[in-house]
């Protein structure tokens, strides 16, 4: 049971922290909760299909097909986000002043809830998908038996919901006027964490030899396997034993966004002065 309560809390912490990012993001917009809730639905679904198939898909691509989905399944995360945060320098400082009119936004299909919903399903998607995996696994080797794989994995989620419910509500916490630019910081810093795994993921699967000398170890400091590593590497993209070119896209996604978002800002300040 306690393998199994591990495992779950772990992968559902992870999935929570990128959903509380989401749900801080869009703090005021009307139909939030429909998108979330659609994109953790497809994200679950995806997941127990993915697991079905997944010997298939490993022996795709000589052996390396799971890296290659789950690095493609990542860059659809983090166009998804970029997108995102390049709207938010465009629209974020209407929606704190005028939140009554959000809700004709949305009508207007204007705000980025589709894009969040992606982002929701694909964290639920990859951990989820995980979940499946190990779970299957522990009871394969036969080291645990169903009701106690059961048991174990409920305790899982609640523990995890519990613990990323904690941190949403101190994104809650923050004034509005402050709120987009504090979940802008994070988001960029998801989207360049989660290139970076897509990265590794392609090093991994033989796709990409450059640049796979290790730029540090801090493993000594913080193991990324830790709980706070884990927390640390979805929400920051920490890890401690990173690649060269886990770095080098990681520094460039953030500067690809920061540039999509000065982009975006004249773009608000010409319509604000037409209005």
């Amino acid at each position: 049971m306690l393998a199994s309560l591990i495992i779950v809390f772990r992968e559902v912490l992870e999935a929570g922290l990128v959903i509380g990012l989401v749900l801080a993001a869009t703090r005021g917009i009307s139909g939030r909760g429909y998108y979330v809730a659609l994109g953790v639905a497809a994200g679950i679904a995806g997941s127990m299909l993915l697991a079905t198939f997944a010997g298939e898909i490993s022996g795709l691509f000589k052996g390396s097909g799971q890296e290659l989905l789950n690095a493609a399944i990542l860059s659809v995360a983090v166009v998804m986000l970029a997108w995102h945060s390049a709207w938010m320098a465009s629209h974020g400082r209407e929606m704190a002043a005028e939140l009554t009119g959000v809700g004709k936004d949305v009508a207007a299909g204007r705000k980025p809830l589709t894009a969040l919903a992606v982002v929701v399903g694909v964290a639920v998607l990859r951990e989820g998908f995980e979940v499946v995996l190990f779970l299957y696994g522990i009871l394969a080797s036969g080291g645990e038996s169903g009701t106690s794989v059961f048991v174990g994995g409920c305790l899982g989620i609640l523990a995890g919901g519990a613990v990323a419910a904690a941190i949403y509500l101190g994104l809650a916490a923050i004034p509005l006027r402050h709120l987009f630019s504090v979940t802008g910081i994070l988001i960029t810093l998801l989207a360049a964490g989660l290139a970076a795994d897509a990265a590794a993921m392609l090093q991994q699967g033989g796709y990409v030899d450059i640049l796979y000398v290790t730029a540090w170890d801090t493993s000594w400091l913080l193991d990324q396997g830790s709980i706070l590593g884990r927390v640390l590497h979805t929400l920051l993209g920490y890890v401690d034993q990173p690649s060269e070119l886990q770095v080098l896209v990681y520094i460039l996604t953030i500067l690809a966004i920061q540039g999509l978002t000065v982009a975006a800002r004249p773009a608000a300040a010409t319509r604000k002065a037409k209005t």
